[in-house]
């Protein structure tokens, strides 16, 4: 079985290091941890298997291909698309932030 590199777009890197900052300053370091095994496995399994994340988002977005794949046991969502040779990650969102209004500006980067 082939796996699609994972490739993260700037916004994604800037939102994960963001939210290990948040967990290291509030003295979280086993959920900053956490938080890195859980994106890893999650990268791999969306390199895997490219749609077995919800088309949710894209569909209420209006934005084909976007699908959206939970973390394990954290409130984090990564959004992205699959490409012919690799995954695109576009954002690692916290689920509690508004996931569309967030994604509007999509072309900015």
């Amino acid at each position: 079985m082939t796996i699609k590199p994972v490739i993260p777009r700037s916004k994604a890197v800037q939102d994960v290091e963001n939210a290990i900052d948040y967990y290291l300053e509030s003295d979280a370091d086993r959920a900053a941890a956490d938080l890195i095994d859980a994106l890893q496995a999650t990268y791999r399994l969306i390199g895997l298997h490219p749609g077995i994340g919800s088309p949710r988002y894209g569909h209420e977005l209006d934005i084909p291909g976007l699908r959206g794949r939970a973390l394990t046991r954290l409130p984090y969502t990564v959004l992205y698309l699959e490409r012919d040779d690799h995954i695109d990650v576009l954002r690692v969102l916290h689920q509690r932030r508004d996931i569309p209004d967030l994604m509007r500006d999509l072309h900015q980067d």
